[in-house]
């Protein structure tokens, strides 16, 4: 079976997956960061070596404020301790995303976790926190711009390379498939630039249910799909 190597998802469904138990949305985005370790364990297993989580967006600060804070509490805690659980599954993490907008206890908290973790050689994760594409890419083009207006770069320089290493994902291979929770089909504002050339997987499963088995579902989908021109194999195609 044909294994990508960085697979990005969207962690949808939480909320509806708290509504359908009878239980506030809050308890749905609990169990869903419950879920992270266990993901990152199956998809090392399969021999993904990276994964991108998309876990506060841009546009969810519009979300309402109780439930913003829940997050954002959640998201701290989390990190606080995935010190731990990177140590334990030998993993690197790395936070991307207009990380200004955090407060300071909760960006010395991801550097902190970012360089003890530095190491580490098995899973590389990414974690998507504050995270828009089109922001990632406004804030890479202002960089890029002050660069030129000092000296340090040329306008002929720049190309596709040079552009990607000025996004928040510099240094990590874009992803081969992306997968997004929960039956929505659309991107987001996710990794616009990054998922050119990924294959997508929509399942109607919410993040807080996507184990080890729905993982797989979506490997096998990636694996048998032809990445040279598109569709189906054609071992797979069946008249």
């Amino acid at each position: 079976m044909n294994i990508p190597n960085h697979v990005a998802i969207i962690l949808d469904g939480n909320g509806r997956w708290a509504k359908s138990k009878g239980m506030p949305r809050n308890y749905g985005h609990t169990m869903g960061a419950k879920n992270v370790e266990g993901v990152c364990r199956a998809a090392y297993d399969l021999g993904i070596r990276y994964l991108t989580f998309y876990a506060f967006s841009t546009e969810n600060w519009n979300r309402p404020r109780a439930e913003v804070e829940a997050i954002m509490n959640l998201l701290e805690s989390y990190l606080k301790n995935c010190q731990k659980i990177a140590k334990k599954n030998n993993m690197r993490v790395r936070v991307i995303g207009d990380l200004s907008h955090l407060d300071s206890k909760f960006q010395e908290n991801i550097k902190a976790l970012e360089e003890s973790s530095a190491a580490y050689d098995g899973l590389c994760l990414t974690i998507a926190i504050n995270y828009g594409s089109r922001d990632e890419m406004v804030r890479a083009m202002k960089k890029m711009t002050k660069d030129c207006m000092a000296g340090e770069l040329g306008v002929e320089e720049i190309n596709e390379e040079k552009f990607a290493s000025y996004l928040d994902t510099a240094g990590i291979p874009d992803p081969d498939l992306l997968i997004r929770t929960s039956g929505e089909q659309r991107l987001s504002n996710y990794l616009l630039w990054q998922l050119a050339y990924s294959e997508f997987y929509f399942t109607d499963t919410p993040w807080p249910d996507f184990h080890e088995e729905e993982l797989k579902k979506a490997v096998e989908a990636y694996s048998a799909r032809d990445r040279r021109y598109g569709g189906l194999k054609e071992e797979e195609i069946h008249v």
